[in-house]
């Protein structure tokens, strides 16, 4: 391979990866023939690698990545009841119309539980992830409190 497609290519990594595996990996790239798939399989792993880190090197502290946080329970939990709480709005314009309602039925306990309870659980997942990791943890914090805006958007929207 061309040495400066397998320096670009090299470069794709994050550098705590290329800190320790970039002069073996550049040297090994260039010493292959170069062929399309195999530059292909290269920016395929530099992404992965930068995304859901598989070696974590260990001259540097292991900081997970955004990816790797995203997947954990406690991150996918409120977002999901977020959604849930939208569904249940969704559902309730659906069957009953946008007209308020007298009484407060099962939608609206349903609707105020899923808001309620994510709480906890978005707590924890604070707690948890933000000395390890605060810049991704607040992406992911973000990403949980753009799902309970869009849940509450339509209930402050329609006055209910």
């Amino acid at each position: 391979m061309n040495e400066r497609i397998a320096h670009f290519a090299t470069h794709l990594y994050p550098r705590s990866w290329r800190a320790r595996y970039g002069e073996e990996f550049e040297a090994l790239l260039t010493e292959e023939p170069g062929s399309f798939l195999t530059l292909l399989n290269v920016v395929r792993s530099a992404l992965r690698e930068r995304f859901v880190p598989i070696h974590p090197c260990a001259e540097t502290q292991f900081i997970p990545s955004f990816g790797l946080i995203v997947k954990k329970p406690s991150a996918v939990i409120p977002m999901a009841m977020s959604l849930a709480a939208l569904g249940v709005v969704i559902a309730q314009i659906a069957m009953a119309g946008v007209a308020r309602q007298a009484d407060e039925g099962a939608a609206a306990h349903s609707w105020q539980l899923l808001m309620a309870t994510q709480m906890p659980v978005l707590l924890f997942f604070a707690v948890k992830w933000l000395p390890k990791a605060p810049r991704q943890t607040l992406c992911v914090i973000a990403l949980q409190a753009t799902a309970a805006v869009a849940a509450m958007a339509p209930v402050f929207l329609l006055k209910w």
